[in-house]
């Protein structure tokens, strides 16, 4: 057991170290914000670094990362803005001198002349005119020109409206802040076709792809991509061999022939926790209407079936609140079960356990509500901008909610930390043979409580690289590192508790499987930032390690199975076979949509050409829900099952089950995958702007392929439909059936309790 917690101690400490050394070089290099932008024949003053980071504040209340996206970060209706600037930025010099050289279009040009034109172009473009003395950027008339040209048309855009960008109109009509939200596009467009001082590729490594200018896929991208690939194939085959080596080396344990839970009696806490499970089932159907809402934004634009919706719900607010739903929803599912099964890891009821469980309660619904109500006033322009960042919309996907409520939801996670924490450590006193197993859940549950910090380390002025440089800490680091290593403890724990797994193989199969995810984990947070205004350090290590990240994730086939032997091992444990057949489909979707999926998009040289398209969103569904969802599915039900002393005889989570697992692989076959492969292949020969294009987006193969979704979308709404009614009842039955707590068995030790109702 030492030399797997050296190994597991050694893999964090060192991941760590390079991440946060690859976090100095961000701060160190990022794109510069000028302190004005000049016209250099007659040194007008275009914009002014005011201009440029306040535009970055109005892009935030608009909705930011939920209206189109920024260096391929974002939502997918709208266009990338820093594509879409480029190109047309570039065809309009191009046309400009053609008109003013040969009288006519450029496209009208022979290859001859049309090539001078482009290296003209190339030139003025990617030359780096940033002066560090003075910090201003020098820019020529001709490009200055298609700066106006380009504000005039952004502009009118946010200010009217446009339907198949799905933005309603009047979504910004202030002159001024129309003004800075175009610096704010040019400065975005300038560090994506600049070349970094001394280096022939641009502060984002030539993303976006777009051959007027010559922004090609570096070779630093290929080389690692290709490095990443090899060592894929390497670890898979070494995993494989150890894995089949040792998977059989675990203690011998013979199954009881009855279940070891079914005497088990609950605490007052762990019925405080029961309401969690009602509202979450509430937020998750309102989760999947307004999917189903910001989804028909992409075929109908602003309308509903003919009604004018998004004068009242724009797509930027019905997206927010989808993916922040989402999040709550899961996140809640997880901290929910970490408080019921609490008491069982520490065999006692704590002192104020039921007040802290209440008040968390309260503290989620005023955080969803007002979060919800804040980020609508802020896209409809209520709030000043400072108001905004702290209780409006921050703009950034997955982190949209305002400042305020994401400190609100830290020290709520803090006092979560506490209260899970010390049972745990009551339990780690013991020092039974389950002690390894509660040491790495009590470092996961801290690390959760952590890291959710990371999401305050940017402020209102931050710049972009910064700010998506922590932004993935959260969101990679905090959901997909740490919740993850809690989610494979607890489990563990939990088969433990049925006796199907002895403490020692718990303890030593936990460890190992979070040294070996966390060792691709943390530093594969880096793939996210590739293209993000950072240096190539990013992509060197992001790639190599995120293709480490997928190791793992190849043997859930054998995971599958030794779930589905473990369901005909005893008659008992049919009791639990429908969590079980929730964790099977974490297992599965694990390996199909974090694996198979997220490796589509992962190499540097296949996120190059399609970051930011529909196979981001393939990835996005089938991780996000596939695994994570399903996982919190999978708790609640088991928490359930502990509860409830009925038999569970009704068909509701059967169609649930099999119509959620139906229905999102309808959704990703039949519409979401076709509609990126059409765009990874526009992306590759054409573009990225015309993968982008509304031209494509509408075009009658496209609109078909987005109508077909709906087959996906209501056979899952139909399972969830059936998982909430189901959660519902069940729960309320739990509350009604008045059992009354008695000597509590906990580790064979005797508790003496109070009714709890």
């Amino acid at each position: 057991m030492k030399k797997i917690w050296i190994g597991f101690i050694t893999v964090v400490t060192l991941s760590f170290l390079a991440l946060i050394w690859v976090g100095t070089e961000i701060y160190q290099t990022q794109p510069p914000i000028p302190d004005k932008v000049i016209v250099g024949e007659t040194q007008e003053v275009v914009l002014t670094k005011k201009d440029i980071q306040t535009g970055q504040n109005v892009w935030e209340s608009i909705g930011g990362m939920e209206v189109g996206s920024i260096w391929g970060h974002g939502s997918y209706v709208a266009p990338d803005w820093t594509a879409d600037w480029i190109h047309r930025e570039a065809v309009f010099m191009l046309d400009s001198w053609a008109q003013r050289d040969f009288d006519t279009n450029y496209e009208n040009l022979d290859e001859e002349k049309k090539a001078a034109l482009k290296a003209r172009l190339v030139k003025d473009i990617r030359t780096n005119t940033f002066e560090t003395n003075d910090k201003t950027i020098t820019i020529s008339v001709e490009r200055y020109k298609a700066f106006k040209e380009n504000a005039a048309y952004y502009a009118s855009i946010f200010s009217k409206g446009h339907e198949q960008y799905a933005i309603q109109k009047g979504a910004l009509t202030n002159p001024h802040k129309l003004h800075q939200l175009n610096a704010f596009l040019f400065w975005t467009s300038w560090a994506a076709s600049t070349n970094r001082h001394e280096q022939n590729y641009t502060y984002t490594s030539n993303w976006p792809h777009e051959p007027l200018i010559e922004n090609t896929i570096t070779p630093d991208s290929q080389i690692w991509s290709g490095f990443s690939i090899i060592l894929l194939l390497l670890f898979i085959g070494i995993l494989v061999y150890y894995y089949v080596r040792n998977h059989e080396k675990g203690e011998a344990l013979t199954h009881p022939k009855e279940d070891p839970m079914q005497r088990l009696q609950l605490v007052s806490s762990q019925k405080a926790v029961l309401k969690y499970f009602i509202i979450i089932s509430l937020l998750i159907g309102l989760q999947i209407i307004l999917g189903i809402l910001t989804v028909h934004y992409t075929v109908e634009g602003q309308a509903f079936f003919g009604f004018d919706l998004a004068s009242i719900l724009p797509y930027s607010i019905t997206r927010t609140w989808h993916t922040q739903l989402a999040v709550f929803w899961i996140a809640a599912t997880w901290l929910a079960t970490g408080l019921f099964l609490a008491p069982m890891i520490s065999g006692k009821e704590m002192k104020y356990q039921v007040f802290g469980i209440n008040f968390l309660f309260i503290a989620l619904l005023i955080i969803v509500l007002g979060s919800l109500i804040g980020e609508w006033l802020g896209v409809h322009q209520f709030l000043d901008l400072t108001t905004n960042f702290f209780f409006g919309h921050q703009g950034y996907e997955y982190m949209d909610l305002g400042r305020f409520w994401q400190l609100f939801l830290a020290v709520g996670l803090v006092l979560w930390v506490f209260m899970v924490g010390r049972h745990i450590l009551y339990g780690i006193k013991r020092n039974d043979d389950s002690k390894h197993l509660l040491i790495i859940l009590l470092i996961s549950v801290m690390a959760i409580g952590m890291f959710f910090f990371s999401g305050l380390m940017y402020g209102e002025n931050s710049s972009l690289p910064v700010i998506n440089y922590w932004r993935w800490w959260l969101v990679h680091l905090w959901v997909e590192g740490f919740f993850e290593v809690f989610a494979t403890v607890i489990i563990a724990f939990i088969f433990l508790r049925m006796k199907i797994l002895s403490a020692k193989t718990a303890g030593k199969a936990s460890i190992a499987s979070a040294t070996i995810f966390l060792a691709g984990g943390i530093i594969g947070t880096l793939h996210h930032l590739y293209y993000s205004g950072t240096p190539v350090q990013a992509i060197a290590l992001g790639a190599t390690f995120s293709a480490l990240e997928v190791v793992p994730l190849t043997l859930m086939g054998f995971e599958i199975r030794e779930n589905w032997n473990l369901l005909k091992s005893t008659e008992w444990m049919q009791k639990y076979k429908w969590p079980i057949f929730f964790f099977i489909a974490v297992a599965f979707w694990n390996m199909l949509g974090a694996g198979v999926f997220g490796f589509l998009i992962n190499p540097p040289i296949a996120l190059y050409y399609i970051q930011g398209l529909n196979t981001t969103a393939v990835h996005a569904h089938t991780a996000l829900f596939g695994v994570y969802g399903m996982l919190g599915m999978g708790f609640i039900i088991i928490c359930l099952r502990f509860f409830s002393d009925r038999a569970w005889d009704s068909p509701k989570l059967k169609i649930a089950f099999w119509c959620l697992n139906v229905g999102l692989i309808a959704m990703v076959v039949l519409s979401l995958l076709p509609v990126g492969i059409i765009q990874a292949y526009t992306s590759i020969t054409k573009g990225y702007s015309f993968a982008r294009d509304a031209e494509l987006l509408y075009s009658p193969v496209v609109q078909t392929l987005k109508w077909l979704r709906m087959v996906g979308d209501i056979i899952f709404s139909v399972g969830i439909f059936y998982f909430c009614w189901f959660t519902i009842n069940e729960t309320f039955y739990c509350f009604r059936k008045g059992q009354t707590i008695r000597n509590v068995q906990f580790e064979g030790k005797e508790l003496q309790t109070k009714k709890a109702y």
